[in-house]
């Protein structure tokens, strides 16, 4: 029996959401609140602008300081992009305000407490316990329009730069 109670622990550590996103798939809604003290969700976009949802593990941790960082040393070109840009991740909203404040972050960084986004967009990593480091890219449709799985802390910022220009994102005027 506890070598089957084991096993059954060890998968769900391991297991993964039932679906990751990919290209093509209508995004799926989300709720969640900002670092700026409001509540974002899908529907303040839909037919307006696109949206990147960059989704990283854990506040405060040396990877996803790098990462924000590298947001904000971009934050201007980023800017001038038609589409907003948030980091998110499963922190609570105070934890990831106090990260957002410390780092002086130019993006809103959004909360998932609950894990719900997490499940919907296929990132909840080790059992729930953190989101996995991906890049969403959403058009002004809700549709994802690509997936980066293989995120570089360093260059996150240049690199959705570099996304949103392939992609054909439109610049604001």
């Amino acid at each position: 029996m506890k070598t089957k109670t084991l096993l059954v622990l060890a998968a769900l550590l391991v297991s993964t959401s039932a679906h990751a996103l990919d290209v093509g798939d209508k995004a799926p809604d989300f709720k969640l609140q900002g670092s700026d003290g409001r509540t974002h969700q899908l529907s303040d976009f839909a037919g307006k602008q696109g949206f990147v949802l960059a989704w990283f593990p854990k506040a405060f941790t040396s990877g996803c300081t790098a990462e924000l960082t590298s947001l904000n040393a971009t934050a201007d070109t980023l800017a001038g992009y038609d589409a907003a840009v948030f980091m998110v991740s499963m922190d609570a909203p105070d934890k990831n305000a106090e990260f957002a404040k410390a780092t002086g972050a130019k993006q809103v960084v959004l909360s998932d407490p609950e894990g719900k986004a997490a499940d919907a967009y296929g990132v909840e990593g080790m059992g729930g316990l953190y989101a996995k480091r991906w890049t969403f890219y959403v058009d002004k449709d809700g549709v994802v329009k690509a997936v980066d799985r293989e995120v570089e802390t360093e260059s996150a910022g240049p690199d959705i730069a570099k996304k949103l220009d392939e992609l054909g994102f439109p610049k604001k005027p």
